[in-house]
């Protein structure tokens, strides 16, 4: 059942169907009222907040500096391990991913996997020390730091940054490396249309107004180089009063799942064989005016008192199992100076 939960209820999970998440962002957005929201990758639990009443025990956000976090002391150095990355149960799923591209049901698929890792401290301590454009702690069950745009709205107008393309940027003219490979160039191309396309569902004159260009990602294992797009696109002029089905019609990100998008996460649900709750999913905040939501990837959660860090990447016919394994574990960091 698809369901919402209150954030003003969190304590006693109070549970509404996803319609009624949509209609609250609706109105939430006509009457200009402050809120925050997560929803899963697989849109079943998805939760929203007036800014005014989140709990911080519950949650915590920093949206490019927009928080409802205390200050409080960084910790020091953090000991970060990745415990035996073995690369067994990854190429079973990454072959079964290859089949699915060779048969014609998917051309571009965003396959992902856990890996276990050992932490010298706390989700909530990484939440702090971390340096991200959207950080959540929610609960101690999961931290994230995800330096990736879904989408933002302000002035009648929405944007997407499509990020896809990872690279070390210790490598010898990394730059020139990742922006001339030809498969990341084909995967790159993939999903900046089929951004495009979904923007198209819920905007006019939409079109790539910058593409392909390069940021950089400081962590505490190396430095990534990452590749990204900009599309825009017009709003009708009652934007604000229909921000829950724009969201909701947008979602999954394609950046995390693939195309053709409803095909694809079928393929992907198959063969990951666990649902991924809140990784991949949505956070974002609107102030009354704007909205700014961002991808939620790059995420550690906690299970039994375990720690696991997701992780993933695009796959397509012309893949390599090796070189996809070694950025899946290339993304297991934490970014801190």
């Amino acid at each position: 059942m698809e369901n919402f939960i209150a954030g003003s209820q969190i304590h006693e999970y109070s549970l509404m169907h996803l319609t009624e998440f949509i209609k609250t962002l609706n109105e939430w957005g006509q009457q200009q009222v402050p809120f925050l929201f997560l929803v899963d990758y697989e849109m079943k639990k998805p939760l929203v907040w007036r800014l005014s009443e989140i709990d911080r025990d519950v949650l915590l956000y920093d949206f490019h500096g927009v928080t409802n976090a205390q200050s409080q002391a960084i910790v020091g150095a953090i000991d970060f391990q990745i415990v035996k990355p073995a690369i067994d149960s990854y190429e079973k799923k990454f072959h079964s991913v290859i089949q699915s591209l060779n048969r014609g049901d998917t051309f571009l698929a965003n396959l992902t996997d856990r890996t276990s890792i050992e932490l010298s401290a706390s989700l909530k301590e990484i939440f702090y020390s971390s340096q991200a454009r959207y950080k959540i702690w929610y609960r101690d069950e999961f931290v994230v730091f995800s330096p990736e745009i879904f989408i933002q709205i302000r002035d009648h107008r929405i944007y997407s940054f499509p990020m896809k393309g990872t690279i070390d940027a210790s490598i010898p003219n990394a730059q020139q490396v990742i922006l001339s490979n030809e498969k990341e160039m084909a995967e790159h191309v993939t999903m900046v249309d089929l951004i495009r396309n979904d923007l198209s569902l819920v905007a006019n004159a939409v079109q790539v107004t910058k593409f392909r260009y390069i940021e950089e990602v400081k962590t505490n294992q190396r430095n990534l180089l990452q590749v990204s797009s900009q599309i825009q696109g017009e709003l009708p002029s009652d934007y604000l009063q229909r921000l829950g089905d724009i969201l909701v019609a947008l979602l999954p990100a394609g950046s995390i799942s693939g195309a053709p998008k409803r095909k694809t996460c079928e393929i992907l649900a198959s063969i990951e064989g666990r649902d991924r709750g809140y990784y991949t999913g949505i956070c974002g905040y609107f102030d009354g005016q704007q909205l700014d939501a961002g991808v939620m990837i790059r995420f550690i959660e906690k299970e039994n008192e375990k720690f696991y860090f997701r992780s993933g990447g695009g796959i397509t016919t012309q893949s390599n199992l090796q070189d996809e394994f070694q950025e899946l574990i290339h993304k297991v960091y934490v970014p801190v100076s």
